[in-house]
């Protein structure tokens, strides 16, 4: 898939007003909002389409949502699909819920709330480098129909094994898809897309 710079300008101009209120990006990382934090983010979609899984309808949940990753991006190039986007941080939500209402994104919805009060179930369940998987998944346990996909960089090995030894996960039900193959940049060398099937 191509993703146009331009098409994502509005939103990028919205993160910045609001990181100058409420820092939810580091500010030395302003100057790459579109790489490192919308592109990152639709490596998602990127890796739905490649799978030919990439939704025209149904639910996801962005858990940790922060100021709107992955969520909105995705939002953006998957209208007909319902996301829910939520954070325990208050100030997070607030910026996450001005940039939908400042993009005008019908299919968003911003909720300030802990993952345990979420109830589901949604079809999919989206989060970008919340916490290792072993502390994540029993959050999400019992809340998707279709998957997990999680985005997270280093050696994921480890935590994966963990997350499939302690909640009996079958280690065939997951794939880890690196980013780099998609996103030929060093910043993503090392970045996974990591799809938990049902």
């Amino acid at each position: 898939m191509k993703f146009e710079e331009s098409y994502f300008a509005g939103a990028v101009a919205l993160w910045t007003e609001w990181n100058g209120k409420i820092n939810v990006i580091s500010r030395k990382d302003m100057e790459n909002v579109f790489t490192h934090h919308v592109l990152h983010s639709l490596a998602i979609a990127e890796y739905l389409s490649v799978q030919g899984l990439l939704p025209d309808s149904g639910t996801v949940l962005d858990l940790g949502t922060g100021g709107g990753f992955p969520g909105i991006p995705l939002a953006m190039v998957m209208p007909g699909v319902d996301f829910t986007l939520c954070d325990s941080i208050g100030k997070k939500i607030k910026v996450a819920q001005a940039v939908a209402d400042g993009l005008d994104l019908k299919n968003v919805r911003c909720v300030n709330a802990r993952a345990e009060t979420i109830t589901g179930p949604f079809d999919w369940i989206v989060s970008r480098a919340v916490t290792s998987l072993d502390n994540f998944y029993p959050w999400v346990r019992g809340k998707f129909t279709k998957g997990i996909l999680y985005l997270k960089g280093g050696d994921v090995n480890p935590e994966i094994s963990e997350m499939c030894r302690h909640y009996k996960v079958d280690p065939s039900k997951i794939t880890v898809w690196p980013v780099q193959e998609w996103l030929d940049d060093d910043y993503f060398k090392e970045k996974f897309v990591i799809h938990i099937r049902k």
